[in-house]
């Protein structure tokens, strides 16, 4: 046995040697990553401080810290490689990189899209960090706009993560982009009722209500004649445009204009169905003089003057 042995231990002898012989490029690859590792802080930290002091918001700032402290810590991952193996020529591994780098831009297609897309989301700053936004089914406030993706915290206390690609390419509202924000609530008044008394009444009732901006001052606009009733638009500014002082000052307004308008005698409507009975024969059907569908009988037709006049039989 000891002729079926001897080649193994020759071979782990070359292998031993070879290990001690590449220690201390081992430990000099060591010693400069963990070099790169420090300066890759250090860069990080300051590219961020000029940033801020460039005048560049936060998460800008943070981004741009973040990629320079990548770079710097992938030159010393190369670095580090070609130290370890001095056979690791820089031309051999930018010439291996190169040949893999279309597979990986193939497998990795999204995750750089998000990452573009991230970097343009911070650069053009369509949105920021705190304000509300609706981007499809989801609307919430902006807690993060990360590299990958941005989080968006829903008015329920839910986290959504949308990837950077769906909100730049797709369209966004901004509800906090502006100071101010108009608001309207429909208030639906009786056919009967005189128009211009209740939008009297709507406006001297918003004069009373608080958070409602004076300027622009609300206004009231006939917008449908409804089945039921003819629904009047009131709109009013407000601010500062947040969600919740959206729902509280809609809630003021309606409260507010209900019992006014009731005070007043306007009437409120509510969805009512009227069913009529009437002959439907194909003698009378078609024909106006005889078949009225509910309304009043006319006074000149002799067959609804018989018909107004007929006294129930008595058994």
């Amino acid at each position: 046995m000891a002729w079926q042995l001897e080649p193994v231990l020759t071979r782990f002898q070359t292998l031993t040697q070879s290990l001690l012989v590449s220690l201390p490029n081992i430990a000099l690859g060591l010693v400069l990553f963990a070099l790169f590792w420090f300066t890759s802080g250090v860069v990080r930290r300051s590219v961020q401080a000029l940033a801020e002091r460039a005048g560049q918001p936060a998460g800008i700032a943070l981004v741009f810290g973040r990629l320079a402290g990548w770079v710097i810590l992938t030159l010393g991952v190369l670095v580090a490689l070609t130290v370890v193996f001095p056979t690791l020529t820089a031309a051999s591994l930018f010439g291996a990189l190169g040949v893999s780098g279309v597979a990986i831009g193939f497998a990795f297609k999204d995750i750089f899209q998000n990452l573009l897309a991230g970097l343009l989301i911070l650069i053009t700053r369509p949105f920021r960090i705190g304000d509300q936004i609706v981007s499809g089914e989801h609307e919430g406030t902006v807690e993060d706009i990360q590299v990958r993706a941005t989080l968006l915290r829903t008015y329920d206390n839910r986290r959504v993560v949308i990837p950077n690609s769906e909100l730049y390419t797709n369209r966004v509202i901004v509800n906090t982009a502006y100071d101010r924000r108009r608001l309207a609530v429909t208030v639906g008044i009786g056919y009967g009722d005189d128009i211009a008394q209740a939008k009297r009444i709507i406006l001297d009732t918003l004069s009373t209500v608080e958070d409602i901006r004076r300027d622009p001052a609300p206004t009231v606009l006939v917008r449908e004649l409804a089945d039921f009733s003819v629904n009047l638009e009131v709109r009013y500014w407000i601010d500062p445009p947040i969600r919740r002082e959206v729902v509280e000052s809609q809630d003021r307004v309606l409260e507010s204009l209900k019992p006014a308008l009731i005070a007043a005698g306007i009437d409120l409507p509510l969805p009512t169905q009227q069913v009529l009975f009437h002959d439907q024969t194909e003698e009378t059907d078609g024909d106006r003089t005889r078949q009225r569908e509910g309304w009043p009988a006319r006074a000149d037709n002799p067959r609804s003057r018989a018909a107004l006049t007929r006294q129930p039989e008595t058994p």
